[in-house]
């Protein structure tokens, strides 16, 4: 059986090489805009948003997962 620790931090990995490429496409979107091409500029940016989509995707699939294994106890205190 895998451990689910396990499958947390791929996705935490995962969703960290996303971000990462995010980063690339807007470091290429701000050349593009500086030499004036606009329409590469726009595809750049576009899909930076597309991978912080998906690196946002993943961090919400690690928090469903956590939120099946949190247990809520009455008497707890609510931080």
């Amino acid at each position: 059986m895998t451990d689910p620790r396990n499958t947390v931090a791929g996705t935490f990995r995962q969703a960290a090489a996303a971000l990462e490429r995010a980063a690339r496409h807007c470091v290429i979107a701000a050349e593009h805009f500086e030499a004036r091409r606009v329409p590469r500029g726009c595809a750049h940016a576009f899909a930076a948003l597309g991978d912080m989509a998906r690196a946002r995707q993943k961090i919400q699939d690690n928090a469903v997962t956590h939120a099946g294994f949190a247990r809520l106890e009455p008497d707890a205190p609510q931080d």
